[in-house]
């Protein structure tokens, strides 16, 4: 089933446990939603005249407050942690969704990355996570000093903050990251309940509530 949440599209594989369903699996996919028949609920709003932000309805985010957020100091905290080239790690994304709230998505134009405005992993779908007038997003990674075992070339990866809270929201990234490396196949759990019976649902993670369905993702 393919699922939009976060900024992230995924397919996934339920199955059914008496009132709700539960994934077996995910992959990070691309799909068109049915327009006019299910609402992705997604929200944009832009940061500069380059640079937006995605996230869903039901997130208290706020674009407007992060118009000068490129405007000051940023702060860039790499994790230790080493991917070789072509290797996924669009993990971290699950696990931030996991654990924070203000998880979105940033796209970034050519002109912002080529001016220095920001440095997302991926130019049009990095995850991002927002706090108020701050955000901090997973960050191009750099090369490493040394290769890898067999003499393969490796990147580190990291985090990028801006804004009053860049160095916290950039840790709470990185967190993320070195979780995602002490089990690079592991996911959260992901569940799934029926929108008209969400208040009869005892989350114990992040709550996400979409139009035909509650999801609760837990770390």
């Amino acid at each position: 089933m393919p699922l939009h949440w976060r900024g992230q599209a995924r397919s996934i594989a339920f199955t059914r446990h008496d009132t709700h369903l539960r994934a077996e699996n995910s992959q990070l996919c691309g799909f068109i939603p049915m327009i006019g028949i299910v609402p992705t609920g997604e929200q944009t709003g832009t940061v500069t005249k380059d640079v937006a932000l995605y996230w869903d309805a039901d997130q208290n985010i706020d674009a407007a407050e992060l118009q000068d957020v490129f405007s000051g100091p940023e702060i860039t905290i790499w994790s230790g942690v080493f991917v070789v080239a072509n290797e996924p790690f669009d993990h971290i994304w699950l696990w931030l969704t996991a654990t924070e709230p203000g998880t979105c998505r940033i796209d970034a134009e050519d002109q912002a990355i080529e001016a220095g405005v920001c440095r997302p992993a991926f130019a049009y779908r990095t995850p991002t996570i927002v706090e108020g007038e701050s955000l901090a997003y997973l960050t191009k990674p750099r090369p490493a000093d040394q290769p890898g075992p067999h003499g393969e070339r490796r990147y580190e990866l990291g985090a990028t903050g801006h804004g009053p809270a860049a160095a916290r929201l950039a840790e709470r990234i990185v967190s993320q990251i070195r979780r995602f490396d002490r089990d690079r196949s592991a996911q959260p759990i992901i569940t799934s309940y029926p929108a008209d019976r969400a208040e009869e649902t005892r989350p114990a993670g992040i709550v996400i509530d979409k139009s035909h369905v509650r999801l609760v993702i837990t770390s």
